[in-house]
């Protein structure tokens, strides 16, 4: 009697067991057409959903990671192979504008050159107070605050006005320096996009309209940004919106090939 009553259970528990796997499967078939489907999204929510409806579904569930994997490795080589149809639009946007910038980088100690507008290469603006702006190869502009006077104001900040009376104000450079050539003090302060008090953003959104410039400093100072010195900053600004999208899409790039050898190398792995 015992014999047969555990004889009862044991086929109980094989036909429970089958059934769980038949249902477990019903949405692994329905996960492997979502994924022929390119449906992706799909195909993950049905592979996990045996995890979680059939946690006892053992080899299905193992079908189920193989699956998972495919399913990755296609999401990220699709991902891939946008990023580079939208690496190459945004080349081709840059090289039909590089040419209107100057640019400058010293081998010896630079790893990283910078681009300005012409009209603000330092060979045409000797003995003048202005901000200069530059953006580097991977997208990050920066400002430099530049004083020349007979005397020094040891500034360290500056502040720009609409005439509105709107302004912004940078906060204290944390990279500022003065020398003097022949009896002329020369100050500069730089200011990194981020950094700056989102002054540069104001000046671009103001770029159209007659901008006062207060150094601040030990002595005051003020002076107004020329129609030319304005221009510089829309174009380099411009310039630092698309270069810095090109280098985001080039980090998207190494991180989707990143994962692709990920899920390679584990693929491998299950086949040994």
């Amino acid at each position: 009697m015992k014999k047969a009553a555990l004889l009862a259970c044991l086929c109980c528990t094989l036909f429970a067991c089958e059934d769980i796997e038949k249902k477990a499967g019903e949405k692994l078939q329905a996960a492997r057409l979502a994924f022929e489907q390119g449906d992706y999204s799909e195909a993950k929510k049905q592979i996990d959903s045996i995890k979680i409806l059939y946690p006892k579904a053992f080899e299905t569930r193992r079908a189920g990671i193989g699956l998972m994997q495919e399913v990755e490795l296609k999401e990220q080589e699709q991902s891939l192979a946008y990023l580079d149809s939208m690496l190459q639009v945004k080349q081709q946007e840059f090289d039909a504008v590089k040419s209107k910038f100057a640019f400058e980088k010293d081998a010896e100690y630079q790893k990283t050159g910078n681009y300005l507008h012409p009209a603000q290469v330092i060979e045409k603006n000797l003995h003048r107070s202005f901000l200069r702006f530059q953006v580097d190869e991977n997208g990050v502009m920066s400002m430099t605050s530049i004083y020349c006077g007979s005397r020094n104001i040891h500034h360290v900040a500056v502040k720009v006005i609409a005439p509105d009376g709107s302004f912004a104000e940078t906060p204290a450079s944390k990279d500022s320096y003065e020398t003097t050539d022949l009896g002329e003090k020369i100050e500069k302060a730089d200011y990194k996009m981020g950094e700056d008090g989102n002054v540069m953003g104001f000046l671009y959104l103001n770029k159209d309209k007659n901008i006062k410039v207060n150094y601040l400093g030990e002595r005051p100072y003020s002076t107004h940004m020329t129609v030319a010195d304005r221009q510089a900053l829309a174009s380099v600004y411009e310039l630092a919106q698309l270069l810095s999208s090109m280098a985001e899409i080039k980090k998207n790039m190494e991180e989707a090939n990143l994962k692709i050898g990920f899920v390679k190398k584990k693929m491998e792995e299950r086949k040994a």
